[in-house]
């Protein structure tokens, strides 16, 4: 088993399907009590919660697919 860490800044304002933050180009950051929102950018329309999971395992599987500590092939 394996526990990555992952800093969830901003994966609750991110659009999962195009990487558009909130808070940026002149619109509004979301609130808490914004449960739903859509996409100025793609218009894609998103639950909170879910869209802030799925990029939270995007930046996990990131990490597994990109290991820091990989030493040179000789």
């Amino acid at each position: 088993r394996t526990v990555i860490s992952v800093n969830p800044k901003n994966t609750t304002q991110t659009c999962y399907a195009c990487g558009f933050i909130m808070g940026t180009n002149g619109t509004d950051k979301l609130n808490l009590k914004d449960r739903e929102w859509t996409c100025p950018n793609c218009h894609v329309h998103h639950v909170r919660d879910i869209n802030a999971a799925k990029n939270i395992l995007a930046k996990g599987l990131d990490k597994l697919e990109k290991p820091k500590n990989l030493a040179k092939a000789k």
